[in-house]
């Protein structure tokens, strides 16, 4: 999935965190309503802007952000 054409970043909204297709949803939210056991079905009847498509990207947004982040080396 490409993100990038759901995920949007201004820095003027929402203090410059990411977003769902410049709407006032960040990435976090819905990765936190999903982590809360949330349904996919239960999101989108909160959230009718919202697509399923929507929730992929900010998963995956995730991933790759995660799979970016690079962690200094531990010396004991």
């Amino acid at each position: 999935m490409n993100y990038r054409n759901h995920i949007t970043i201004e820095p003027n909204k929402r203090g410059g965190k990411p977003c769902v297709r410049g709407l006032r949803i960040t990435v976090y939210e819905v990765l936190e309503y999903l982590a809360s056991e949330m349904t996919e079905a239960e999101i989108l009847g909160d959230f009718p802007d919202l697509t399923r498509e929507d929730l992929k990207a900010c998963i995956a947004y995730a991933a790759d952000r995660d799979c970016r982040f690079m962690t200094a080396p531990l010396f004991a």
